[in-house]
């Protein structure tokens, strides 16, 4: 009965993120999607517009639309575009016109509001999170433009994203392709040439794309990337991840994330499931279940949140609760449960539910906040260029699909 009312709870909360995004986020000034939205879902016309927010728009709409036969026709949403999949097509149309490099290949990684390009660097990150969304729409629409540019990316970060010494990823490029100094993704992250973001979001474009044009060439890309979590990213002791290394895989990292370890041990075991491998998830298996329980020992608060971070050389946890670790540990620990059948990540997975219903959403406004409403802060803009549906709106897709899986 509790898993029947989870995922009836679940898919009511997919559709309300579906007519969220649906209702607040397109720019009717210029087309696409706007660069912003503030806590209180007021338009930023005049923000810029980064690509993986707009890769991760892409891919939402196409899933949400492929996963509910094109959307519900919910009577709450006040956009005269209903059906996702118009919105996915629009996702498509404005990233392919804005996003891609008609002469050096790849995706910019910003433009201003009216589509001009104010930031031309190729960051591997980026790249990848192209393919996934392109991925999702191909499998949408069968577009077979939107496959092609899929590969024809995957080929660019192979040509010039991989290490051909060390092996993994670089991290970022400017526009021809050539090094440069600061590889940063974010202001916040450290300027070291590898990190584990990067190659996380590099094993989930793959396999997206894998389930869609299985290669010889793609299978061996993935198994690199597994290859490289396992013997230079993934601690060996207390099973978490590396979050910053040097170009020898020596490790610089100062924290440990609590949101990155539980996201990585669900997205490592789908890329085994994908693959097909029965040896690899074999030797993968108790890996990814110790990260989901490291989780669980050390990350969870009292109110059944999963807090952000902890410094390394303190031990001191990061105590903020940001939306998106919520979304991973709602299905990491649904994964760990279905893989283990132990009740005590069935019990982490309900009570971060209930902590999201309580704290995390906005009551008044809709959608999730970037900090509960327990953190200092709950201001912080609903839609920016790291904030939109992908973390919240595929944890409940996979929430629902883990549950389903679990009643057989």
């Amino acid at each position: 009965m509790m898993m029947k009312t989870l995922r009836q709870e679940f898919r009511a909360e997919m559709a309300e993120i579906g007519c969220w995004w649906a209702d607040n986020a397109l720019d009717v000034r210029r087309g696409g999607f706007v660069g912003a939205i503030t806590h209180r879902n007021d338009k930023l016309y005049e923000a810029n517009k980064g690509v993986v927010q707009n890769a991760r728009i892409l891919w939402f709409f196409s899933e949400l639309a492929r996963v509910t036969g094109d959307g519900p026709n919910a009577g709450d949403c006040t956009t005269g575009e209903r059906r996702y999949s118009g919105l996915a097509e629009r996702a498509y149309d404005y990233f392919i016109r804005y996003f891609c490099d008609p002469v050096y290949g790849g995706v910019y990684w910003e433009l201003n509001c009216r589509g001009e390009v104010v930031g031309n660097r190729k960051q591997i990150y980026a790249q990848a999170f192209a393919i996934y969304g392109l991925t999702s729409y191909y499998r949408l629409t069968a577009c077979p433009s939107a496959l092609s540019l899929a590969e024809e990316l995957f080929g660019l970060v192979e040509r010039y994203g991989r290490d051909p010494r060390h092996g993994g990823y670089l991290e970022a490029f400017s526009r021809r392709w050539a090094s440069i100094d600061d590889m940063r993704l974010s202001e916040k992250d450290m300027n070291a040439p590898k990190t584990m973001n990067t190659h996380l979001h590099v094993l989930e474009a793959y396999t997206s794309l894998y389930r869609v044009a299985p290669s010889a060439a793609l299978l061996a890309a993935i198994e690199n990337c597994l290859e490289c979590f396992r013997n230079h990213i993934l601690s060996g002791g207390e099973l978490y991840l590396r979050m910053y290394m040097d170009l020898e895989w020596n490790d610089l990292s100062d924290l440990r994330s609590f949101g990155h370890d539980i996201e990585a041990s669900w997205l490592i075991w789908e890329a085994l499931e994908v693959m097909q491998s029965e040896t690899l998830k074999g030797g993968w298996k108790d890996k990814v279940v110790g990260m989901a329980r490291q989780c669980l020992d050390r990350a969870v608060g009292d109110n059944g949140e999963i807090f952000d971070a902890m410094i390394l050389e303190s031990g001191k946890r990061i105590e903020q609760r940001v939306w998106w670790v919520q979304a991973e540990a709602l299905v990491g620990f649904l994964a760990a449960f279905r893989l283990t059948g132990d009740g005590q990540f069935l019990h982490a997975a309900v009570e971060v539910w209930r902590f999201i219903r309580r704290y995390q959403k906005d009551p008044r406004h809709g959608e999730w906040l970037w900090f509960s409403r327990l953190d200092r802060s709950s201001t912080a803009c609903k839609m920016g260029p790291w904030k939109g549906p992908y973390h919240n709106g595929r944890a409940m897709m996979e929430a629902f699909r883990i549950l389903q899986d679990c009643d057989g």
